[in-house]
């Protein structure tokens, strides 16, 4: 097998290219629109000949899930994929993991809601990868690539990034980029690592009991509430610790200007474009690209905000990051939302134009 390589595919082949070699143990899913292909690569490359990694086809997403729990509390590198309506039903399965501390990766490649909706792109599931999804208090770590190369190089940062934690990682994508053709550089493959590496690694894990240590047990229930209390503010320092050393994000163009788009993913791309024809026009506007959504770089937007005219937040959905963004910036500046519904990509025109006319009035 070749070590790197450059190849054209679209981002759901890039998942499950990046999934295999960077030493994924397991994947269980369900297909869905628009991310089917990437159960439908896994399956064609066959791991289980070469890494001995397992695919799986679950009866639905909920089964998926439930094998994720499974297998990642014996410390596999387990991931699961799907698109809203999918992830939906796998939030039970997701705040168990969270609750019980165990890690492991799951993609949403977001489609237009609510309900079934539409199978175009969509950015209309950030509330639910942001707030937790399920019940109770908890987060889920959230990444969101704006490129195929993105979409590979996530999957063995968000392994790194639930491990590190014990907790659940979110690639946070959308039909866009699960759809579109792009190169990407592969990575280098990882072995899997043995029995007595993740023995070593996760001491916490479920492989059973050897002598000299008291059976490791995963749940996420505590009858007792002041033990329930415990847990959950130990949750709450963990979640503290993420924030201070996980926080992602990529500017352009912000030195000089006067106003900032806020964009992720797919949109953060057009609005990339947006800035380029902005500043044709002599407007003074830069890009500010959360890449974790989750936790959200609310003190460098704050920063930023510092001295500025306003910010647009670009985003294709009714108006939710804008939020996150209203709260880092505590009304030191103007903030207005620009999207489209229904699956409606928007251009870098009307972003454009709606800089204009919402800010710049």
């Amino acid at each position: 097998m070749a070590e790197k390589e450059t190849i054209l595919m679209k981002g759901n082949e890039a998942i499950a290219h990046a999934a295999i070699r960077c030493g994924a143990d397991a994947y269980f899913g369900y297909p869905i629109t628009p991310q089917s292909e990437v159960i439908e690569t896994l399956a064609a490359l066959k791991p289980w000949e070469e890494t001995g990694m397992v695919v799986l086809q679950a009866e639905s997403e909920v089964a998926s899930i439930n094998m994720v729990y499974g297998a990642a509390g014996a410390g596999k590198r387990v991931l699961t994929s799907s698109s809203s309506p999918g992830v939906a039903l796998m939030q039970e399965g997701i705040a168990y993991m969270a609750g019980a501390e165990i890690p492991g990766v799951f993609v949403n490649v977001q489609r237009g809601g609510p309900g079934l909706g539409t199978i175009q792109p969509s950015q209309a599931d950030y509330f639910q990868a942001t707030r937790g999804g399920g019940n109770g208090d908890y987060y889920v770590i959230t990444l969101a690539p704006n490129s195929v190369q993105e979409m590979a190089d996530f999957v063995d940062l968000a392994f790194e990034l639930a491990f590190k934690y014990r907790n659940p990682a979110m690639i946070l994508s959308d039909g866009v980029i699960g759809q579109m053709m792009e190169k990407v550089v592969l990575p280098p493959y990882k072995p899997r690592r043995t029995e007595e590496q993740i023995a070593k690694e996760c001491p916490w894990a479920t492989m059973g009991r050897t002598n000299g240590r008291k059976p490791n047990i995963m749940t996420s229930l505590e009858m007792q509430p002041e033990v329930m209390e415990q847990r959950n503010l130990a949750l709450l320092r963990k979640y503290q610790q993420i924030k201070d050393n996980e926080v992602r994000y990529e500017k352009t163009l912000c030195d000089d200007a006067e106003y900032i788009i806020v964009s992720f993913g797919s949109a953060a791309r057009i609005a990339e474009k947006a800035v380029e024809l902005a500043r044709e026009e002599g407007i003074k506007v830069g890009l500010f690209r959360p890449i974790t959504l989750w936790p959200f770089p609310e003190k460098e937007i704050a920063a930023l905000a510092e001295g500025k005219k306003g910010i647009l937040s670009a985003e294709i959905n009714a108006g939710q990051m804008i939020e996150d963004i209203r709260l880092a910036v505590n009304g030191k500046v103007p903030v207005e939302h620009f999207g489209r519904l229904g699956g409606i990509v928007p251009g870098p025109d009307e972003i454009v134009e709606a800089l204009k006319n919402k800010l710049m009035k």
